[in-house]
């Protein structure tokens, strides 16, 4: 009686185990197949000798003291990784310059995207995570793209740092090629074109979704994307899914490239280049 007990057991905790593993290699797959960070099958571009500085938060709560944030991992790493590949130099900055903040969720085992696992093995760009440049302190005119990544800390700074707007009207007059995806865009609030308006009025752009806001239950950030660039006179534009993290889309309107969300930034880092004079790889 007790062998059958104990065989039992074991057959069942063996059949736990299975179940655990097949969970662990499948829900990523299934999310991947939804949409979730889903390979950018188009076509890559290169741009030797040329230069990006990719702009982060550094706001690393959901308020004040709520539960930790900042920029979406794969919202930094891909287009880094893309820019890298394409045998361009990458910088990285941020608002106040240092650490930047990583959203602890983008890590998780089932949500990280190939580009995180490659930053996770790569003390170069960790060191220039942890050590951003403050952007105060950078000339963005010496830069050919411009590059604002997303997440849920940039909801508390980029749309309200003067100093962003300002450098990035700079840049966009002097013919460089700006862009950004998810919540990245609120950057180009505070930005003017050559006759002093927004910057995004009359433009065509896109970055995450007030539905995404609503579904992910989130919606007490001072700054919504999609409800910001609206009422800066923006021609938003989006796609929609059974949920919108899973949706994609990516929109070119000159020299401003902009994309949805986390699933964006392989394709925008591409767009970006290919506005700024890229070879085909």
């Amino acid at each position: 009686m007790k062998s059958s007990t104990k065989r039992k057991s074991i057959i069942f905790l063996v059949a736990l185990a299975f179940v655990a593993l097949g969970i662990r290699l499948g829900l990523p797959a299934a999310l991947r197949t939804m949409g979730l960070h889903s390979p950018y099958q188009g076509q890559r571009y290169l741009l030797p000798q040329a230069r990006a500085l990719i702009i982060c938060t550094s706001h690393d709560r959901l308020g004040d003291h709520g539960a930790r944030t900042g920029v979406f991992g794969s919202e930094l790493t891909a287009p880094y990784y893309e820019f890298r590949d394409g045998r361009m130099a990458v910088d990285v900055a941020s608002i106040r310059g240092g650490e930047v903040p990583i959203d602890p969720m983008s890590f998780k085992w089932y949500l990280k995207s190939a580009y995180d696992d490659r930053y996770l093995s790569d003390p170069a760009l960790q060191h220039k995570v942890k050590n951003s440049q403050r952007i105060d302190d950078i000339d963005f005119t010496k830069y050919d793209i411009l590059y604002l990544a997303g997440g849920w800390g940039a909801a508390y700074d980029l749309g309200f740092s003067k100093v962003l707007g300002r450098k990035i009207s700079e840049a966009y007059a002097a013919g460089k090629v700006v862009g950004g995806v998810c919540h990245g865009p609120l950057g180009f609030l505070l930005a003017r074109d050559e006759n002093g308006n927004a910057l995004v009025k009359g433009r065509r752009v896109t970055a995450v979704t007030d539905k995404q806001v609503e579904e992910l239950g989130i919606t007490f950030t001072p700054q919504h994307p999609e409800r910001e660039l609206r009422a800066a006179g923006a021609l938003f534009e989006s796609e929609s899914a059974f949920r919108d993290m899973f949706a994609n889309h990516v929109v070119v309107d000159g020299r401003i490239v902009t994309g949805q969300n986390q699933n964006a930034g392989e394709e925008v880092a591409n767009k970006m280049m290919l506005a700024a004079g890229g070879a085909r790889r």
